[in-house]
């Protein structure tokens, strides 16, 4: 009798597994098949949690992810480095203290913290930073700097921006670059009536602006344009006729935190006699760079956990904080902290889980550019193996719900569409799954989600 009813079951299961199946090739074949779809590109993917075949389409096929690429770099920053890990701020000087003079420089430096500054974290925020620098430099005895303020940025290479990524997206805030020292997530806000430039977050040290914006439509439809390191700012496109935020990239954050700390020492009563200075800037200038001393440290400054940290990055996609961990990868992993040796890395990582490395062609660490190519198995693969690790509430947390009510990780650029996620449906069923669309012309996100619903 035991048998005939684990043979009913298994029956049971295996039509019940072909329903889902015929439900998800009949929704995904009438989107393809659309008009909008003529030129588009689709792989999709759906397993149970065990890693089991419910239905694919071109599960192989390597496609542009968009921010799905995050869950990659999420799950491999909390293995490798653990959910635990912390970046560190330093504040340290050279020379010597005598009667309240600092006969020597002010030094602060990072190993590349992206959230010092960020207002995302109780606790964490810009307030809370100056409040323990102020509070150290005066615990020190110093009272008068009779050198210079170093913002020692070295901790990376020089280059901040990952390759790939498109000139369009360099000036706004979700292209910020990432930095030995990053400051307020290396953002911000342009407050605009119209056409016109009205004030600024806080002022951008020595930005000059060059202003295109043209008055047209009822949203927002600029785009801000800076480089690293450069002095001109661009902003060009339409805004409605009203008041609206535009945020931008901060084209030298290291410079605009060293700027911020003297206004804090002079507002403080802490005189200082020397200039603020960059490394990155005195190798601009030819100079010797002057790493923070090691010693005659007077602050360290721990950032939240990983684990907080890859919250937000999930849940609002801050890519940041994407590029950020591939460098933080690179330095820790390969004593190389160039975006390039963070993605081979990435690639190896994922390729010692199983994954074949054909389907994971990573160019950054965030998807924000195009070139990253990524099938849905290879995503469904890496979020079934983060599902079995210890550290897998932490990486779950951060999936946001999405508009169908589905709590899932999703991708947004232009001619790019994902969704990757873990759904258990109103019967039970557990799938884990992941969806990408290339050059569909219509919405994707309502067609993709459309289709993910037959999971419910």
């Amino acid at each position: 009798m035991k048998k005939y009813i684990v043979l009913y079951f298994l029956s049971t299961q295996i039509i019940f597994a072909q329903n889902i199946a015929q439900k998800l090739d009949d929704a995904t074949k009438n989107l393809m098949n659309s008009s909008l779809a003529i030129s588009a590109n689709l792989s999709f993917y759906v397993s149970d949690e065990s890693g089991n075949l419910i239905y694919e389409f071109q599960g192989n096929k390597g496609l542009s992810t968009a921010s799905t690429q995050k869950i990659f770099t999420a799950a491999a920053a909390l293995e490798t480095l653990g959910k635990n890990y912390t970046y560190k701020t330093t504040s340290s000087y050279s020379g010597n203290i005598s009667g309240g003079n600092l006969n020597g420089n002010l030094f602060i430096s990072s190993n590349g913290d992206p959230t010092l500054g960020s207002w995302r974290y109780e606790g964490y925020k810009p307030e809370n930073f100056k409040q323990k620098l102020i509070e150290a430099v005066k615990k020190s005895g110093i009272t008068k700097i009779l050198g210079d303020l170093i913002i020692d940025d070295s901790y990376f290479d020089h280059q901040t921006i990952p390759g790939g990524w498109p000139w369009d997206d360099l000036g706004n805030y979700y292209g910020a670059g990432v930095w030995g020292v990053n400051w307020r997530e290396n953002q911000f806000d342009i407050n605009m009536n119209g056409s016109d430039i009205k004030s600024f977050s806080y002022p951008l040290e020595g930005v000059k602006w060059l202003n295109d914006v043209k008055v047209a439509g009822s949203s927002d439809q600029s785009l801000i344009f800076t480089a690293p390191h450069s002095d001109v700012a661009l902003i060009n496109g339409n805004l409605p006729s009203k008041t609206v935020t535009v945020s931008g990239s901060v084209p030298n954050p290291p410079l605009q935190l060293g700027v911020e700390v003297q206004k804090w020492l002079k507002e403080s009563g802490i005189e200082i006699s020397g200039k603020v200075m960059t490394n990155s800037q005195l190798e601009i200038d030819g100079k010797k760079i002057m790493e923070a001393p090691k010693n005659n440290v007077i602050l360290t400054y721990e950032s939240p956990t990983l684990d907080k940290i890859v919250y937000w990055f999930l849940r609002k996609s801050v890519n940041l904080y994407g590029e950020n961990l591939i460098k933080t990868l690179g330095k820790e992993k390969k004593g190389n902290p160039s975006f390039k040796s963070g993605i081979v890395y990435l690639k190896e990582f994922w390729k010692s889980r199983g994954i074949n490395a054909n389907m994971i062609n990573f160019a950054d660490g965030s998807g924000l550019s195009p070139q990253n190519y990524v099938s849905a198995k290879a995503e469904v693969q890496a979020l079934i193996y983060a599902k079995k690790q210890p550290w897998f509430d932490s990486y779950y947390d951060g999936f946001p719900t999405q508009d169908n009510g589905m709590k899932m990780k999703s991708g947004t650029m232009r001619d790019t569409k994902s969704y990757a996620g873990y759904h258990t449906s109103k019967d039970g069923k557990k799938y884990v799954y992941a969806i990408i669309i290339n050059n569909y012309q219509g919405s994707g996100s309502t067609e993709l989600q459309k289709i993910l619903n037959v999971l419910k």
